[in-house]
């Protein structure tokens, strides 16, 4: 079999390490095609944006009259989700915080948190995951030797929230998602559905050792349409109302509330740090960097020319990684070696388990079919 040259597309970094892109006769690619004929043209943050997040705002404080919230909130400590939670306050919304410690919080993660909760005066409820169901699932995903070893945390953060919000009565879910800094979406084969029950059921059937009796666990039809058309639970997010730039809300949050900053997105977490930083580009020759990038100089955050730059460089310090690896091993209870072991041994996609894509893909499609969502199908 032929492999295919590699491209670059002419617009945004994006390239053919996504196997499904494409580019037109200007060299634009799949990604960039979309943000300018799909979302670009339906996205406001001016007039029309404020008229419509004051009318969602409207409707969560009507419904949630006389409850001690009105919406919850899914903080990781990040960026998105902590200016997410200083709008909400500011629309005169009541959202509970809710945080979900997978065992791997940065300290940074831990003090921005506490920084946001304090200063904004708001309640935070932490679901603790039992660490022995995840460590034994994390472990499970390395053995699989899949690329979406985020599937564990992912699946727990989104399975939590969700029961969580059904089993209280909440009908509003703030999610810190927008267009302004994830425009661009995480190729299928970069970063899998962690929404597809069957396949993390499969990978820890197979490589699993302890039953996972407390772990939160919910089927993308659970909470895509059960939950969502039979219990009235909805997701908001709130900074496709309003302007949102990176660097502003960086600077507002240090600023106002002593926020600290991340060298890269998603490094609140110490074991995307390194899967998302070292293992994906060592294993798999994925670099995550390039939808971040691309993403902001669709939204004219960042130059191409800055992002080539970046990108010429490691995403981690190569001084710190022995210190990392060493910690990622020790945290889950192997050897150094026999985390290296996962990282020699042969590759596998998501094809190789049992997967329930085809559905999954088929419902992204109607949704996008009906401007239910703007995202590219991926």
């Amino acid at each position: 079999m032929k492999s295919t040259p590699h491209r670059i597309c002419s617009n945004c970094v994006m390239d053919t390490t996504d196997p499904k892109n494409t580019f037109d006769e200007r060299g634009f690619c799949r990604h960039c095609r979309n943000f300018y004929g799909n979302i670009l043209p339906n996205w406001h943050t001016d007039e029309r944006g404020q008229a419509q997040i004051r009318r969602v705002a409207a409707t969560i404080k009507r419904e949630g009259t006389g409850k001690d919230f009105d919406c919850i909130l899914g903080m990781s400590g990040g960026l998105d989700s902590s200016y997410l939670a200083y709008i909400a306050k500011d629309l005169g919304l009541r959202p509970l915080i809710f945080h979900v410690d997978a065992g791997w919080n940065s300290q940074t993660a831990v003090h921005n948190i506490e920084k946001l909760v304090q200063g904004l005066n708001l309640d935070l409820y932490t679901e603790v995951i039992n660490w022995e169901e995840m460590r034994d699932l994390q472990l499970a995903f390395f053995k699989s030797g899949v690329a979406h070893l985020d599937t564990p945390q992912d699946h727990a953060y989104y399975a939590t929230m969700y029961n969580f919000a059904v089993k209280y009565r909440i009908k509003y879910i703030l999610n810190g998602g927008n267009f302004s800094t994830e425009c661009v979406d995480n190729p299928l084969e970069w970063h899998y559905h962690a929404s597809d029950l069957v396949q993390l059921r499969d990978i820890h059937r197979k490589f699993g050792s302890r039953p996972l009796n407390t772990f939160p666990q919910s089927n993308i039809m659970t909470y895509k349409v059960y939950y969502r058309y039979f219990k009235g639970v909805r997701v908001i997010r709130l900074l496709n109302y309003v302007p949102y730039l990176q660097k502003d809300a960086t600077a507002f949050l240090k600023s106002e509330f002593g926020w600290q900053e991340y060298p890269h997105k998603h490094y609140e977490s110490r074991f995307t740090k390194f899967y998302e930083g070292f293992w994906k580009p060592a294993k798999f020759g994925i670099d995550m960097r390039k939808v971040q990038y691309s993403s902001l100089i669709l939204t004219q955050q960042m130059t191409r020319r800055d992002a080539l730059d970046k990108l010429s460089l490691p995403a981690y310090d190569k001084l710190e990684l022995a210190n990392e690896f060493e910690y990622v091993a020790t945290k889950l209870g192997i050897a150094v070696e026999e985390l290296q072991s996962y990282l020699d041994a042969p590759n596998k996609s998501y094809r190789d388990y049992r997967n329930q894509c085809w559905k999954i893909q088929l419902g992204a499609w109607i949704m996008h079919a009906l401007g239910m969502t703007r995202s590219l199908v991926r």
